[in-house]
């Protein structure tokens, strides 16, 4: 048995891995709904950046099932499992600070490649029905016009004052969405998305970041433990 401050170690050992497997969950949350969020504005965004989402779900999965090998190799003192458990621990840890810091760095690249997605969509907006609906969704969302305003819209097939209905909050069936409308929208999406993106970003990188930073204390924990149970049967054997 392990004795004296140890034992507390345990029993902290045994708490931690019940956070870790609520951090689990979490992470998958977090992740969820981003990837989420992200995949309705798929057209305006590369595939590398719903890498970071997919990295935090992946990794709170593998957390919430190898907080297993922790809580029991706490309660029973097994030297093994706690080391099994704090190896598969440190791997998730640079999962996680990995997560954190590339949902926190890519947020860089926002702007350049929302400025670029949306010049290159925005031509299509009358051929593309996908591109159409991304864009009207993506109007109505942010209640904005185009992607710096709303003269963007007149080198496409919109004629000055014209707009696409999206761009209005309101209008009647007889009427259509111009630029003198009381409902129209002059404000660009851009800002406005990449704002919002760039919040998302912040909300990743520090989940990550600080979830991996709670987890480390975790490993130091189950090294101590799993040290003492070793000092315990190198006693008993003797």
């Amino acid at each position: 048995m392990v004795s004296g401050g140890m034992t507390c170690v345990k029993y902290l050992l045994f708490l931690f891995n019940l956070i870790f497997a609520i951090t689990g969950v979490v992470f998958i949350t977090v992740g969820g709904v981003i990837l989420s969020y992200y995949s309705g504005y798929r057209n305006f965004l590369d595939n590398w950046f719903f890498a970071a989402p997919v990295l935090m779900i992946v990794v709170g999965v593998i957390v919430f099932l190898i907080s297993f090998f922790g809580c029991c190799g706490a309660v029973k003192e097994n030297h093994c499992m706690i080391i099994t458990f704090s190896v598969l621990l440190l791997l998730i840890f640079a999962l996680e600070l990995g997560a954190g810091i590339s949902g926190y760095m890519m947020r860089n690249e926002v702007g350049k490649m929302l400025l670029r997605r949306m010049n290159n969509s925005i031509y299509t907006y009358h051929t593309d029905n996908d591109v159409h609906n991304m864009w009207d969704t993506l109007q109505v969302d942010f209640k904005c016009c185009g992607i710096n305003g709303t003269s963007d819209w007149w080198p496409t097939q919109f004629k000055e004052p014209k707009l696409p209905p999206s761009c209005c909050s309101e209008i009647s069936n007889t009427a259509e969405c111009d630029v003198n409308a009381i409902t129209s929208h002059n404000e660009g999406c851009l800002k406005k998305v990449t704002d919002t993106i760039e919040n998302k970003a912040y909300i990743l990188g520090g989940v990550g970041i600080g979830v991996a930073l709670i987890q480390l204390i975790g490993v130091i924990f189950a090294c101590f433990l799993a040290r003492s149970i070793r000092r315990e049967y190198e006693t008993v054997v003797r």
